[in-house]
């Protein structure tokens, strides 16, 4: 009997304690476990990182679920997740799912940050997500490498351009140049400080006269509207007048211009004498005829020209010199 009483102690010992082993594991297990009821979700990504089976799925830091399942599409490459999410949380399908790590050297997990918008319809069980990669601490230090190589050939080159512009600009010619560069510019800046203060004292005294060249530039202004104003007036007023000796104006042009095509074809008096060389030398003898003739008429006069006196006798010289006879205008 104390036997049998040991056993049935040690029995029910056993059994408190596998239950309250039990009690532990449900109370300190990460995620679902069997007895709690869920649904499937799926994730599609084109690399999963490290992540394993059994990882805790978590949302706004709090476990809702594990990752059950990892598989791989040999054609496509692209990683399939599956989830299973504790039934009594709802995902919207604005959330966005993304593969994280805890810590720098910790275990990854699925993260899931609900959307913003509430009015977004919940995921259906066995629906199938997209998942962006997790961030790859290798690739970034690759890259990081690369950009520092870059930085160091960047601060080469810089180092080169520093000792040519030591060696090319900042020599001792050229900073000497830079001085009296830099010495002829504060001179001339005082020559023009000087300039404008002329310029300024010479507006201050010709203001009175500035001004009133402006008032008088003001009223010649005005005047040269008020007339042309007026001389619009009296164009539209003489309009008619100005078209008739304008129509004036265009007859004696046609006139002109028909006179000059009769002087070209050599028709009437003016015509032939353009044309003509015989009547043109003949008008030109007559007119050399009547300029000796009037000459002469302004010499001796009509009388004299009418009267011919009878010629003297000649004189015979003694000193055998010829005695000049009188000199008659009219042999």
């Amino acid at each position: 009997m104390e036997n049998r009483s040991l056993e049935w102690k040690v029995g029910a010992f056993v059994a408190v304690g596998l239950l309250l082993l039990a009690g532990l594991l449900v109370s300190f297990s990460k995620g679902v476990t069997r007895f709690a009821r869920t649904y499937e979700l799926y994730l599609r990504t084109t690399d999963i990182g490290g992540i394993k089976k059994g990882a805790a799925v978590l949302m706004a830091g709090y476990p809702v679920g594990n990752v059950t399942d990892l598989s791989l599409d040999p054609d496509t490459g692209v990683a399939r997740l599956r989830l299973e999410i504790l039934e009594q949380y709802r995902i919207r399908t604005n959330a966005l799912f993304v593969i994280e790590q805890s810590g720098f050297l910790g275990d990854q997990y699925v993260a899931i940050y609900p959307g913003t918008n509430g009015a977004a319809a919940y995921l259906e069980p066995g629906q199938e997500v997209e998942c962006p990669p997790p961030f790859n601490l290798q690739q970034t230090a690759r890259d990081a490498s690369g950009f520092i190589r870059r930085i160091d050939q960047t601060a080469r080159r810089l180092d080169a351009t520093i000792a040519d512009i030591r060696r090319l600009v900042l020599n001792e010619p050229t900073l000497v140049q830079a001085s009296n560069t830099l010495d002829q510019l504060a001179a001339f800046s005082a020559r023009a400080a000087r300039a404008m203060d002329r310029v300024d004292r010479i507006l201050q005294e010709q203001t009175p006269t500035v001004e009133t060249a402006l008032s008088n530039l003001n009223f010649a202004t005005a005047e040269f509207g008020r007339f042309t104003h007026e001389l619009n007036r009296t164009l539209e007023a003489h309009t008619n007048d100005v078209d008739v000796i304008l129509d004036r104006l265009e007859s004696v042009s046609a006139q002109v211009d028909a006179l000059l095509q009769d002087l070209r074809a050599g028709r009437g008096l003016a015509g032939r004498l353009f044309t003509d060389e015989t009547l043109a030398r003949h008008l030109e003898e007559i007119a050399a005829n009547l300029s000796v003739t009037t000459s002469n008429l302004n010499r001796f006069g009509l009388w004299r020209l009418l009267w011919k006196p009878r010629p003297e006798p000649r004189l015979v010289a003694t000193n055998r010199e010829a005695v000049r006879a009188p000199h008659h205008p009219f042999p």
